[in-house]
């Protein structure tokens, strides 16, 4: 199949310009339905279409999706690519749904993504997590070692497979040549979150894709750092470990009746570029990210995270720019803050680091702008003169991780005993009856049966003074936690 073709859009776009008479939802009929105002939606909503004749069917492609996702397999080196419309945690619930029944054991990386406990929460099954690696000059929990999962299947043999995240939100990763051949040893399939990593293996720069590595099924944001609208997302397989008949059936059910039209031919497009130009526009993002990091050799007191390997990872995305001001002048959120009022917006802060994300998108004049605000703030707070003294003894960690290998955890969607809500600083030593997700990156510290020890209750309240926000608690400001009544 020509990679310059993009089937999919090409449908709708020959569709929009006949000008048909649509007697089919949606409402608003190809963007006619619209206030002046609101005038900016009329182009996409001309493709905003549905099932109709010659337009293919998500749920059972046999026509233009069905080509669009061909294309996509041989451009990201699967043999079955499926569309998500709901992002990545439409993927992980669909994988982890495909592989666990009730009362099954998934081996899975602790810092996930709070989409994998969802999964594993509608499935009834139990995880066995595995303790992240933390890197010692950040304080910044990483990926996973081999020897935890060596262990893990040496320990759990009943496990149906093991799933990690990688990368992780800042770009760090692990060797996943070693764990697919671990995993394949006790024959177990490799899950991979790769959301953060649809460009990965399309430059010499950036690492080898999870696909590339022998993983067996692949979760992608094709959002995050290719050019697909937001919620745009693929979910690879490669291999016979996967049943993908459940996979289907398993999409079938999580994603949308409807979907979108739109954020499907974002995904063919995008396919596209990153196939036929791919190359040059990630030469031009990256030289973007060295003009900025060549910047950063002025001031010496904003830090950035290593591209260097380190105990705590093997690989590093070079699009991903963590910086800390080393004076411990202001602290990451503060950073950010003080970023936003000169107009940068970052994508997150933690309590040392303010994250920066560049794409093969970025351009020369951002990179400058995002200079000239930092030279402002170093200016502004006389960082010049004052003493580097952030270290990895004083970087907060983002969670209290256990260490090792857990026993298995169970997850259900109904509480079995009745709940309370307690005060944060009073919760040492309760039994947590919620999901607490600082948001962005939306990596859960507290899962719902685990128990709360006072380190944990001391990081998320100072979590919460630094201005963090929280996702799945009961109490939006974090002051009270919902806690179960009776311990276990």
């Amino acid at each position: 199949m020509d990679p310059n073709h993009m089937p999919l859009l090409g449908a709708l776009l020959r569709h929009s310009r006949h000008q048909h008479a649509g007697f089919h939802v949606p409402g608003h009929k190809s963007g006619k339905g619209l206030l002046p105002a609101a005038a900016i939606f009329r182009e996409v909503m001309s493709i905003d279409l549905t099932e109709i004749t010659g337009l293919d069917d998500l749920h059972h492609p046999e026509g233009a999706i069905r080509d669009a996702q061909q294309l996509a397999a041989a451009c990201f080196g699967a043999e079955e690519t499926f569309f998500l419309v709901n992002g990545s945690t439409v993927g992980n619930l669909a994988a982890i749904l495909s592989l666990c029944d009730q009362g099954d054991t998934l081996i899975v990386q602790r810092n996930v993504h709070k989409s994998v406990i969802h999964g594993l929460m509608l499935a009834g099954a139990k995880a066995v997590f595995l303790s992240p690696r933390y890197d010692p000059a950040s304080g910044l929990p990483a990926g996973i070692g081999t020897e935890q999962v060596e262990l893990a299947l040496q320990r759990y043999p009943e496990a149906k497979g093991v799933l990690i995240t990688n990368p992780n939100y800042y770009g760090m990763g692990v060797d996943i040549r070693k764990l697919a051949a671990l995993a394949h040893a006790h024959g177990k399939p490799l899950l991979i979150d790769e959301a953060h990593g649809a460009h990965y293996g399309f430059h010499p720069a950036l690492p080898d894709s999870a696909l590339a590595c022998g993983a067996d099924l692949v979760v992608q944001s094709t959002h995050k750092m290719l050019g697909a609208m937001t919620m745009g997302a693929m979910l690879h397989i490669r291999g016979s470990r996967i049943d993908r008949e459940r996979v289907r059936n398993r999409l079938s059910m999580l994603q949308s009746s409807s979907p979108s039209y739109p954020i499907m031919a974002s995904l063919d497009a995008s396919r596209c570029l990153l196939q036929t130009v791919g190359r040059s526009w990630l030469d031009l993002g990256l030289s973007v990210v060295e003009r900025f990091e060549k910047s950063l050799e002025r001031w010496p007191w904003f830090r950035a995270i290593s591209r260097a390997p380190t105990e705590a990872y093997e690989t590093k995305d070079p699009f991903k720019v963590a910086i800390a001001d080393a004076t411990a002048t202001l602290s990451g959120f503060q950073l950010r803050d003080e970023l936003e009022r000169r107009g940068v917006m970052t994508e997150m802060a933690d309590p040392c680091h303010v994250l920066l994300v560049f794409s093969f998108a970025s351009e020369t004049r951002d990179a400058d702008m995002l200079i000239g605000a930092l030279e402002h703030i170093s200016a502004r707070f006389e960082l010049s003169g004052k003493e580097i003294s952030l270290s990895p003894e004083v970087a907060m960690k983002n969670a209290p991780y256990h260490s090792g290998v857990s026993a298995p955890v169970p997850f259900r969607m109904n509480a079995l005993t009745a709940t309370k809500e307690t005060p944060v600083s009073e919760a040492a030593g309760e039994i947590a009856a919620e999901m607490v997700i600082p948001y962005p990156p939306g990596i859960p510290v507290l899962y719902p049966g685990e128990l709360i020890t006072e380190q944990t209750v001391q990081d998320l309240r100072a979590l919460a003074a630094m201005g963090a926000k929280f996702q799945g608690v009961s109490d939006p400001l974090f002051r009270k936690i919902r806690v179960f009544l009776h311990k276990k």
